[in-house]
């Protein structure tokens, strides 16, 4: 009886709905947000700590966002290319986003939808790689630099040319990806790391190609478990990154070599015919709101450069001289720059040769020699054998 009465009651519901021209109200479809970021770079919610895209869901229950990670730029730069995905909010660094206004890969921002932008502070806003500021808003910024466990490294770090040192073959890792590989070796030979000479870029590919016998791995998020494990002894990386490897390893250090070191900044953009732009620009500006822009720096360690957040951050950070390096540090710093297309291209190029030539293990070319040998020795008892 019950349920004869419901139904009869939604009949004349919606008959009333029709007689009297009032609206049907449906449930609204959910739309999910599709957010494509580095690893390791918001915060999850392990340790305590703040799960920002659930919080970013409970506080729009009408979008739900799928979130994947990419290792680099030049893996998210390929992948937008290709066309094989669509993304709402990506978030690439400085000389990446300059590369895609200039190719039209980006959307324009409504600032209507995001009325945080006001707590960036001054320094960060009309940027070199956006200098209008219509394409991005910063996410993080931080430095490069040495990390070293120093139970394993007891001399003084203060040069690139550690990665160079056949002392600690096999325990040094190298960045898996091509602008930050050039820029350390480019500062090594005091070159710019904007640098467009042909003859000096060929100087770097042989400056890395040298170095691939003291290689352990080319890594990019693997540098988390090596250098936190000991498995490596030293790792040029992010200094926020460092940080966290430091909470799980206190015998890691950090390092700015005095040839120099690169400055970025990664900020979000939205892809050119995303699906959901409005979402995608409610979504960047959650991430601006002062509370989740916090958890976002004590989670990831990296740098923040929104002024509601870095008043409430300690002296002890403030002063740490990694996360915030000094002046000095900061002079004789170089950001990256968008190079030109056939320089862009050359690179690359430079790169698959250095990652094809050679051994990028010193214990692959010994084993390789073993093995020659013993072919060799296999061979001349076979043509004993046969003489006989």
């Amino acid at each position: 009886m019950k349920k004869w009465i419901a139904l009869c009651a939604a009949f004349l519901l919606c008959f009333t709905c029709v007689k009297t021209g009032a609206p049907v109200v449906q449930a609204k479809e959910k739309v999910t947000l599709k957010v494509y970021n580095w690893g390791e770079y918001i915060s999850d919610g392990s340790d305590d700590s703040l799960d920002v895209i659930k919080e970013f869901e409970k506080r729009f229950p009408d979008i739900k966002v799928s979130y994947t990670t990419y290792a680099t730029n030049e893996e998210l730069y390929a992948k937008l290319r290709s066309g094989s995905a669509n993304y709402d909010v990506i978030i690439p660094s400085d000389y990446m986003i300059s590369r895609m206004i200039e190719e039209d890969m980006l959307e324009k921002l409504d600032f209507n939808n995001i009325p945080n932008f006001e707590a960036i502070s001054e320094e960060f806003k009309n940027p070199a790689y956006d200098p209008t500021n219509e394409y991005s808003i910063p996410y993080t910024w931080g430095t490069v630099g040495i990390i070293y466990n120093t139970t394993m490294v007891e001399e003084e770090v203060d040069s690139w040319d550690i990665l160079w040192d056949p002392e600690y073959t096999n325990q040094i890792l190298m960045f898996n990806n091509s602008r930050d590989a050039f820029g350390i070796a480019e500062k090594l030979l005091g070159y710019s790391q904007n640098t467009t000479d042909i003859e000096e870029l060929n100087a770097v590919a042989e400056k890395l190609k040298e170095q691939k016998i003291v290689l352990q791995a080319y890594v990019m998020d693997e540098i988390f478990d090596k250098m936190s494990s000991g498995e490596a002894a030293i790792a040029p990386y992010y200094a926020g990154d460092f940080l966290i490897m430091q909470e799980d390893n206190p015998d890691l250090a950090f390092a700015v070599p005095k040839e120099g070191t690169n400055l970025f900044i990664d900020a979000m953009v939205i892809p050119k015919g995303c699906e959901h732009k409005e979402e995608a620009e409610r979504f960047i500006n959650f991430l601006l709101e002062p509370d989740i822009g916090l958890a976002n720096i004590e989670f990831i360690g990296y740098s923040t450069p929104l002024d509601t957040v870095k008043e409430q951050l300690g002296e002890d950070v403030l002063n740490d001289g990694i996360s915030y390096p000094s002046e000095e540090v900061i002079a004789n710093s170089e950001s990256f720059v968008n190079l030109p297309t056939d320089v862009n291209r050359y690179i690359d190029e430079l790169w698959v040769d250095i990652r094809a030539s050679g051994s990028s293990s010193v214990w692959e070319l010994v084993f390789l020699i073993v093995v020659i040998i013993g072919l060799g020795g296999a061979l001349i008892v076979y043509l004993r054998r046969r003489n006989r």
